[in-house]
């Protein structure tokens, strides 16, 4: 990776400028062109290294998401992932090391549209399905240091989960917006025709979604696996429910978690409601992270165990609303 390309993934994945030309502006910081910052996130694009330009909502703030997961014959494997993939409201989609063996996040509206979601796929798989929505974030995607560099960590996040109802014009908003920009000279221009608003009203609603906490960060969403982070692992825990807030924070600030938070458990099956995520180059870097989690967080002595991805089937942005919202304005 050059010099730009890294400037490019590694310091804009938050406080992208909400101008008219904003590309002008990463251009100017990093020493270069428009055009040729344009060429260089269109070309990472290409090869996977990132996965758009836009808006990481907060969960909880403009529909509703959830994990699930499903315990799928290991000879069904392939063309179940591929069922629970096509459906368009489900953005993640990952085989990991476990007897419930494909994990995914799947997204709606309202919670009455995604419980109908994943009774659809628990009747089509035919599967045995947790269904493990969020409670309380500790660490939400706050971006992700590609330097090795970075000392600590930000505090640890909190977000309400309740949702508020949004206009027509902001629902027209969301849905061109769950994509990501057009890597044009304006893209905030090709995103008012798409929702069929001006720019200064988009630009304005953007504003507002970020100063409230609606969008959590909003500048390049990089791809881990193809940066060369392949030891992806979820690392969960049982922790009694009066202490798990106070265990998830200690998590949260541990170097090297990405995500921490706590979801319902659903037992017997799934005893766990502490989790977090940590990326490693390599299988034992990951694992180490989790020891470190274990003792700085004080959880040693609880049950827990180590979810290692081994195939991605799906990674997009988070589809609350489908593309007919916009299609029906345009």
């Amino acid at each position: 990776m050059n010099a730009l390309s890294l400037s490019l993934l590694n310091d804009f994945q938050r406080g992208f400028p909400l101008v008219s030309r904003p590309f002008q502006v990463l251009a100017a910081a990093c020493g270069t062109t428009e055009a040729e910052v344009l060429r260089t996130l269109s070309d990472s694009i290409a090869h996977g290294t990132v996965s758009r330009v836009g808006a990481v909502f907060a969960p909880g703030r403009v529909g509703v998401s959830t994990l699930a997961a499903l315990q799928v014959p290991r000879h069904r494997l392939e063309q179940v992932a591929a069922a629970v993939s096509a459906r368009p409201q489900v953005n993640h989609n990952y085989a990991r090391e476990h007897a419930f063996n494909l994990w995914f996040v799947a997204a709606g509206a309202e919670q009455a549209a995604l419980d109908r979601l994943l009774g659809a796929i628990a009747a089509d798989t035919q599967c045995a399905l947790l269904d493990l929505p969020l409670v309380e974030e500790y660490r939400i995607d706050l971006g992700f240091d590609l330097t090795g560099r970075q000392a600590k960590v930000n505090p640890p996040t909190r977000t309400n989960l309740s949702s508020s109802p949004l206009s027509e014009a902001e629902r027209r908003l969301l849905c061109a917006l769950q994509d990501g920009l057009e890597l044009v000279a304006q893209p905030f221009q090709a995103l008012a025709r798409a929702a069929a608003l001006t720019e200064h009203t988009v630009v304005r609603t953007i504003e507002r979604w970020v100063a409230q906490g609606t969008i959590r960060r909003f500048g390049v969403i990089v791809r881990h696996h193809e940066l060369g982070y392949r030891a992806n692992a979820m690392a969960v825990w049982d922790v009694p429910d009066a202490l798990v807030d106070e265990l998830g924070q200690r998590a949260a600030c541990v170097p090297g978690v990405t995500l921490a938070y706590r979801r319902r458990r659903q037992r017997p099956s799934w005893p766990y409601n502490l989790f977090c995520m940590v990326h490693g180059k390599q299988r034992s870097e990951a694992l180490a992270t989790v020891q470190e989690v274990t003792g700085l967080a004080r959880l040693g002595g609880y049950a827990n165990a180590v979810l290692f991805s081994c195939r991605r089937f799906k990674q997009c942005g988070v589809r609350y609303l489908p593309r007919e919202s916009v299609a029906a304005h345009g």
